[in-house]
């Protein structure tokens, strides 16, 4: 194991795909596939309970994109998946709106029995990343209940009935993180975001996923403690969100939505942005806001460009990897 300052310790806040997408960049990049030196702090506002089991979705994308066992094409679930069990629920009459796939379901059957059991969650996901053999230190934010809350014109609904169901097309007219107040950051977390050398914030939704982090008390303290160099990744570009409604989401909050609207939801708790070719032109408003910038190819195609821009990011703002 290379534990040369040329290999930093790296903390990245992580939601949704684009979350993963880095996750799996920075592991790249890292020696050893980010053993030892990459902690993923992953959100957990969006878990649902479906058909009797607990499903974390940010968690498992992250978990298989690193494992090398995510579906590509569509950015979630397992490459190669059936449906037979989904099939046969829909035929006793259930609620199929949310996909489960076979090999999937493995996934939830073993979370849940373990949560049953009394196991933490911050140590399920520790086992079934190791089964897994994945490298990196994934950490759910919190142990306990936390639950995203949208309010819509048509009235409040959780995370996945907006996101899923009815496929985002709500305005979204605020958020509530249902548990945040009491939920206490998971074993791990805080150390990870406060004793690390570089701190990334993912190109995921400010609102849908890192707002939920930073939501549970401690988290948005020890990141405007820490000592790590921070930079956080634009997911907006040319004024478009690549996927997801991040930019519905920050026209309906009241915000610009272009990289810069981005900057100034982070100003204060990051050193760096992040942004891509396409708002270079937005470079020295950024720069206004008392960040340092990096204009670059933000978008993520496949393993390559994933490590070229997680290599761009930690040379950066910190030591290189060799």
């Amino acid at each position: 194991m290379d534990s040369s300052p040329s290999a930093p310790r790296v903390t990245l806040l992580a939601g949704g795909v684009g979350g993963a997408r880095l996750a799996h960049g920075l592991a790249l990049a890292l020696p050893d596939g980010g053993a030892e030196h990459l902690r993923i702090v992953g959100n957990v506002g969006d878990d649902t309970e479906r058909h009797g089991l607990l499903v974390s979705p940010d968690l498992d994308t992250v978990m298989y994109t690193l494992a090398g066992l995510n579906d590509e094409q569509r950015g979630w679930g397992l490459t190669g998946e059936t449906y037979g069990v989904l099939d046969q629920l829909a035929r006793l009459g259930e609620d199929t709106w949310f996909t489960l796939g076979d090999k999937d379901l493995a996934t939830h059957v073993v979370r849940t029995a373990a949560l049953r059991d009394g196991e933490p969650l911050s140590a399920v996901t520790a086992r079934l990343c190791a089964a897994l053999g994945v490298h990196a230190t994934l950490l759910p934010v919190t142990d306990d209940r936390l639950r995203t809350l949208v309010d819509t014109p048509a009235g409040r609904v959780a995370f996945q009935e907006y996101f899923v169901r009815r496929q985002h097309a709500d305005a979204v007219l605020g958020l509530t993180f249902d548990g945040a107040d009491t939920a206490r950051p998971a074993p791990g977390v805080l150390a990870a975001v406060r004793d690390t050398e570089v701190l990334v914030v993912a190109p995921s939704n400010p609102f849908l996923s890192v707002e939920p982090l930073l939501a549970v008390p401690g988290v948005r303290d020890a990141l405007r403690a820490t000592s790590a160099r921070r930079v956080a990744v634009s997911p907006i570009v040319g004024g478009r969100a690549l996927k997801g409604p991040a930019a519905q989401v920050l026209e309906t909050l009241g915000h610009e939505v272009s990289a810069l609207g981005v900057a100034r939801l982070y100003t204060g708790l990051v050193d760096v942005m992040c942004v891509d070719e396409a708002d270079a032109a937005l470079a020295d408003p950024i720069r206004d806001l008392g960040l340092d910038v990096v204009v670059t190819d933000t978008i993520m195609g496949g393993p390559a460009g994933r490590e070229r821009l997680a290599r761009e990011l930690l040379t950066a703002v910190g030591p290189a990897p060799r």
